[in-house]
């Protein structure tokens, strides 16, 4: 999976009107637009799934969300699954909203700008969960929620209390998603677990057997191919999507792609990536 995290700072020279505040906003946010239209090429037929982040979308308010709809609607038109990067998490009646608003599409008549899966932040408890189960169960769609991310600081609150309020997360989404187990054997919720922590991937695995996990970390954050395959089933390539925002997007600003035009360097360190998980994967024993 690659992320569509369109950082206004680090855009190549071609879309640096996105970041002229001096230009009319549906103009940037069109520039903005653009630069994801292209890297969108770039994964399709590489890799299965997109994450566009909504924040770098919203900082250009109203045209900056249009442009997002158009983002995920170019995302679907080129095969690709969409997994919003929302980290939505409120109390239940704005939880349904944002659900309906991503999910459902109860109140749109454009499912192809719909995610096909969002992330959620858990800390309000399961009413606050539930509105999106309930889509999910619905719809078919699914959610990732938020439990061992790959932060410096996530820790300060999850790795708190013994034993460390992530792992009380991590059981409850097991419990969330029992009855959201499909024919693959793995279920429509699933968690965001970091490739940062390599080293509790395995306990995590153990704790949500039925789980697909989003494992984001690897490139520029600093995880490696070979800290994500625990990730996986065990002995098996199921059940985990790899995730590298900007060590694809911005590759081109990395030594190692150096004089590279800013796609072609995308493009290589987007098959270098499959390339690699696809060695650790092969390599375990």
């Amino acid at each position: 999976m690659v992320g569509l995290d369109p950082h206004l700072d680090l855009l190549p020279e071609e879309f640096t009107a996105a970041r002229d505040a001096t230009l009319p906003r549906e103009e940037r946010a069109q520039a903005l637009a653009d630069f994801c239209w292209e890297l969108i090429d770039v994964c399709a037929g590489r890799v299965a799934v997109v994450k566009p982040q909504s924040a770098f979308f919203e900082v250009l308010g109203a045209d900056g969300v249009a442009a997002w709809e158009t983002v995920v609607t170019q995302a679907h038109e080129a095969g690709l699954l969409v997994l919003g990067d929302l980290k939505r998490g409120d109390i239940k009646s704005t939880a349904a909203a944002y659900a309906s608003a991503y999910l459902d599409g109860a109140e749109s008549n454009d499912a192809n700008a719909l995610c096909d899966a969002i992330t959620v932040n858990p800390y309000l408890g399961d009413d606050s969960v539930e509105p999106f189960l309930e889509v999910c169960r619905r719809t078919g769609k699914g959610m990732y929620v938020l439990v061992r991310t790959s932060n410096p600081g996530g820790g300060t609150i999850q790795m708190h209390g013994t034993p460390p309020l992530c792992h009380a997360v991590a059981d409850a989404v097991a419990r969330w998603g029992e009855d959201l187990v499909g024919e693959c054997g793995f279920s429509s919720v699933g968690a965001v677990v970091g490739a940062t922590y390599s080293g509790e991937l395995r306990d995590f695995r153990a704790r949500m057997p039925q789980t697909p996990f989003l494992v984001p970390g690897m490139g520029a954050q600093g995880a490696s191919a070979a800290d994500t395959v625990d990730a996986f089933e065990p002995g098996g390539i199921r059940g985990a999507i790899i995730n590298s925002s900007r060590g694809v997007a911005f590759a081109y600003r990395s030594p190692e792609h150096a004089g590279k035009a800013w796609k072609d360097a995308a493009r290589d360190a987007l098959d270098a990536m499959i390339s690699e998980v696809t060695a650790a994967l092969g390599a375990r024993t």
